[in-house]
C-alpha cells in the first residue's frame, strides 16, 4: 500500500503484539517503529517524532502512564497522539492515563482491522483540521492571552504555552463560543469525535490541566451542565 507519511511508534512489552501492529499497520501504510519499554519508548520517541504513540501500560523499567508523562513535556512531541492499548480496563487506571495526557484509551485484546480503522478516521480528521480555513478567527484575542489556530499556538501574556493538541482543541473550541455552556457530552464530540470512546470524566481532567496553565478565571464549571468560556465582563 503506498505510504501515508505518517508515523507511528508502537510500545509493549510483549513481543507477539509488537509483531502483529507492526505488521498490520506497515501494511496499512504506516512508517512504524517499536520498542520494548517505556524507556526504549522515550529514547525512540524523541529520534523518530512519531505522529501518534500506540502504547502498553504495564512494562518493565518505566511503565506506560509515566513515560507518557515525560513525552508530555518534551516541545517536539507536543502534537504526537498518544493512545494506550493496554489490558487494564479498571477506570482507575482510565482516568490515570487521561491525566498524564494520553488522548485515548482502548482495551485488550487487539482486534486489527477495528484499531486500523480508528486511526485512520482520526488522520483523516486531522487532515480536515489543518486544511485552509475559511473563518476570520484564525487568531483570537481575549484579555492576556492569544490563540493562534493556524499554527497551534497559545500565548500567555505574550509567551508561548506549550499546550498537548486535545487541551489546544478544547480551550479553542470554548473561545469560538463564549459564554456559551457545552455539556461534557458536546465537548466529547466536538473534540474527540465519534470514533473514539472516553470516559466524560476525560473533559474534566483536562478542563483542570488548562486551568493550572491559565489560571481559573476563563473556563467556568455550570453544575450539573458542563463548561463554558466567560469573557471579561460578562
Amino acid at each position: 500500500m503506498e505510504a501515508t507519511g505518517h508515523r507511528i511508534l508502537i510500545v509493549d512489552d510483549e513481543p507477539d503484539i509488537l509483531e502483529l501492529l507492526q505488521y498490520n499497520l506497515k501494511k496499512e501504510g504506516y512508517n512504524v517503529r517499536t520498542a520494548a519499554d517505556g524507556l526504549q519508548a522515550l529514547e525512540e520517541a524523541k529520534k523518530f517524532l512519531p505522529h501518534l504513540v500506540l502504547m502498553d501500560i504495564m512494562m518493565p523499567h518505566l511503565d506506560g502512564v509515566e513515560a507518557c508523562r515525560q513525552m508530555r513535556t518534551i516541545q517536539e512531541l507536543n502534537d504526537t497522539y498518544i493512545i494506550f492499548l493496554t489490558a487494564r480496563a479498571e477506570e482507575y487506571s482510565e482516568v490515570a492515563a487521561f491525566e498524564v495526557g494520553a488522548d485515548d484509551y482502548i482495551t485488550k485484546p487487539i482486534k486489527p482491522r477495528a484499531l486500523l480503522s480508528r486511526l485512520n478516521a482520526l488522520f483523516r480528521r486531522e487532515t480536515k483540521k489543518d486544511a485552509p480555513s475559511s473563518s476570520n478567527q484564525e487568531v483570537i484575542k481575549i484579555a492576556n492571552f492569544v490563540i493562534d489556530r493556524a499554527s497551534y499556538t497559545f500565548y500567555l501574556d505574550g509567551q508561548a504555552l506549550a499546550l498537548p493538541k486535545k487541551e489546544f482543541e478544547l480551550i479553542c473550541f470554548l473561545a469560538l463560543h463564549p459564554n456559551r455552556v457545552f455539556s461534557r457530552e458536546d465537548i466529547l464530540i466536538n473534540i474527540w469525535g465519534t470514533d473514539v470512546y472516553v470516559l466524560a470524566r476525560t473533559v474534566d481532567v483536562h478542563i483542570r490541566r488548562i486551568r493550572e496553565k491559565i489560571g481559573e478565571g476563563f473556563i467556568k464549571t455550570v453544575k450539573g451542565v458542563g463548561y463554558k468560556f466567560e469573557t471579561p465582563n460578562t
